[in-house]
This record gives structure tokens, C-alpha cells and sequence, in this order.
């Protein structure tokens, strides 16, 4: 690994030196091209550097910051679910923001994935699309959800098609998770990309939320296709039960 040196004579452009600061990594053995620009890329990535300095253990945890710090989702007390938890920073945030630390509120963070303990944080190596998923969740959190968060992507194949539909799919079935587990008024999270076909998605969370937004955090890289759908204000439960008091005041 080398530190690239200011190239040119004195008095070269100021853009030039600064793209020659950038760390450089050479590429030795079978290291792939591609692996070789993922790694100049972390190296030279602010937000990863700011995750090390404040303990995340992502820098995804900062799309959850600047997303909770314009829309204040993340409220005291809360009971939250995490799916696809790993490697933990969107728990991490979640945590200092419900006040888990003195006592208040529950998360519960889920993922195929063994999870590093978080204080605090209740974490379940379990398909959250298992059938036992969304009962134990709410066993564990001691009542129903006041958000559901999902930062997960399926694995790229490069088609951009078919990661979309991937991720759409991926993204359904967390929303269906969220049907299970949400309380009248709790909100939900997750990943797409730009692009993907999802309107039916966005039409059902439009029926079952008061408001719908897409949001694209400064610490989502520029280069990617990756936004957040926000919903919050859940009535879908509210007006099911309010159906089941209409038919049951029927049949009276």
C-alpha cells in the first residue's frame, strides 16, 4: 500500500495534488481489479474513517444518522426491529437514539449472520422469513414494533434488472414482515435502488402509511444506484381492526 507523492512541477494544479493524496493500493498476488478499487475506495472514504474514530462498526451507520437527524423517526422509548442487523450499526445508532443505554425502549436486531454483542440490543441469528420469525420478534421486544428498519441488499449479479428485482423482492418481504410486528403509528425502512420497479411497492406503503418518502443520505455513496424508502404513521392495522369491529357490529 502506498500513499500516492504530488506529481508535476511547483506550481501544478491544486486538483491534481489532491487526487495524487489519495491512498494507493498496489496490486500484488491474485488480487482481483475490482477488489483492488473496492479497497482504494474504503481507504480513501471519509465515512469509514469517521466510523472508526466515533465506534461504528459500519459506515452505513451514518445514512441512519443524517436520515433520523432530517426526519426524526427515532423517538425515546421505542420498541425497533433491525432486520438484517449485521455487522451492527444500524442498531448502534438506534440505541443512543431510543435511549437504550438508560434503560428505555428495545431492539431487537435479527441476520443469518452471527452478530458481535451490542449492549443492549437483543440479537437473533434467524431468517426473519422464517415462520416463527415475527412471533418470537414480538415476544422479544414485549409487544408489537414502533419501527421496522432493513438496510439489506441481495447479492449483485451485475444486471442491473435483476439486482433491482432483487432487491424489490427483498424489500416486499420485509414489508410483509413489518405487517406482522408494526404498531398503529410505527414506522418503516428500507434499501432499494434507483430505477427498480416498484410501484407496487410504493403503492401498498402509500395505502398502509400516511407518508411515503424517498430519501438518498449524503453518506450513500454518489456512485450508487441505492435510496430508502421511509414510511411512517402506520394505519393498516388500525383500519383492520376497525373492519373487524364494523362486521362484528353487523352480525350483532
Amino acid at each position: 500500500m502506498t500513499t500516492g507523492k504530488s506529481g508535476g512541477k511547483a506550481g501544478g494544479k491544486a486538483s491534481a495534488g489532491a487526487r495524487d493524496m489519495r491512498v494507493k493500493v498496489k496490486k500484488a498476488g491474485k488480487l482481483k481489479h475490482s477488489s483492488q478499487l473496492w479497497l482504494e475506495r474504503q481507504l480513501n472514504d471519509p465515512y469509514v474513517k469517521r466510523a472508526k474514530e466515533q465506534g461504528y462498526r459500519s459506515r452505513a451507520a451514518f445514512k441512519l444518522v443524517e436520515m433520523d437527524d432530517r426526519y426524526k423517526f427515532l423517538k425515546p422509548a421505542q420498541r425497533l426491529v433491525d432486520l438484517g442487523c449485521a455487522p451492527g450499526g444500524w442498531c448502534q445508532v438506534a440505541a443512543k437514539r431510543i435511549g437504550l443505554e438508560q434503560g428505555k425502549g428495545r431492539i431487537v436486531g435479527i441476520d443469518l449472520l452471527p452478530v458481535d454483542p451490542i449492549p443492549g440490543v437483543d440479537l437473533i441469528q434467524l431468517d426473519f422469513m422464517a415462520e416463527e420469525a415475527p412471533a418470537l420478534l414480538t415476544e422479544r421486544l414485549g409487544g408489537r414494533a414502533d419501527g421496522v428498519m432493513s438496510d439489506m441488499a441481495a447479492n449483485t449479479t451485475g444486471h442491473k434488472k435483476t439486482d433491482h428485482l432483487k432487491i424489490i423482492a427483498l424489500a416486499e418481504a420485509a414489508l410483509e414482515f413489518a405487517h406482522d410486528v408494526l404498531a398503529p403509528g410505527g414506522f418503516f425502512l428500507a434499501k432499494l435502488f434507483q430505477g427498480g420497479d416498484s410501484a407496487e411497492l410504493l403503492a401498498g406503503l402509500k395505502r398502509d402509511f400516511t407518508t411515503v418518502r424517498n430519501v438518498k443520505p449524503a453518506a450513500s455513496r454518489a456512485d450508487s444506484s441505492e435510496l430508502y424508502v421511509l414510511a411512517t404513521g402506520y394505519r393498516r392495522a388500525a383500519r383492520e381492526a376497525e373492519g373487524r369491529d364494523a362486521e362484528q357490529m353487523g352480525d350483532a
